[in-house]
């Protein structure tokens, strides 16, 4: 199926040169003359890498065969990270190397959004927020209470996450898995 350029916007799916891209932005240009233009910024889903092709109004690319599914996270070995299909129970693997980031917040039976292109995972979307437990840091020094003081902690997954002073080992914290931003105190 193709997609005419008058129908592209942020968040298609499609193909170019035979590999799956994500539409990160589109921008529609009108010069003084001639034909109008759609100036676009495509991810590819298997690579990472970003291409910004430019196309005319009457060019039209293929739609990519990418579905999303929900899952959870079930364990790491030595090939990947191993997740579960919630609909099949289907299990699948994905290279550390495509997880990237993602991977620093994973915790067993953490629910996930899987993304397959053509039956084979390319990408997971972790929970947004996770509940972690800080399993190191310093103590506070006693009188930095004048600004927003922070320091390192270590979390249960083996990040590291820049926190507030008054935050201790062993407390639950909530930090944002997108950023590895703390949000704050767990209750």
């Amino acid at each position: 199926m193709n997609i005419n350029a008058s129908d592209f916007k942020k968040g298609l799916k499609v193909i170019v040169e035979g590999e799956p891209y994500d539409m990160l932005e589109c921008h529609f240009v009108k010069p003084g003359k001639g034909q109008a233009l759609y100036k676009l910024r495509l991810r590819n889903l298997l690579k990472g890498t970003i291409i910004s092709p430019t196309l005319r109004s009457g060019d039209s690319l293929e739609a990519a065969d990418v579905r999303k599914s929900n899952g959870q996270y079930l364990y790491r070995d030595a090939d990947g990270f191993i997740f579960m299909e919630d609909a099949t129970f289907d299990q699948h693997t994905i290279s550390a190397e495509k997880m990237g980031d993602a991977a620093n917040f994973l915790l067993d039976g953490a629910k996930c959004e899987l993304l397959f292109y053509n039956d084979q995972l390319i990408g997971v979307d972790p929970p947004a927020h996770v509940i972690v437990e800080v399993t190191y840091t310093e103590p506070a020094a006693r009188g930095n209470t004048t600004a927003n003081v922070t320091k390192a902690a270590t979390v249960e997954t083996g990040a590291e996450v820049q926190v507030p002073a008054f935050i201790e080992q062993g407390e639950k914290i909530r930090v944002d898995a997108r950023t590895g931003a703390y949000v704050e105190r767990a209750r």
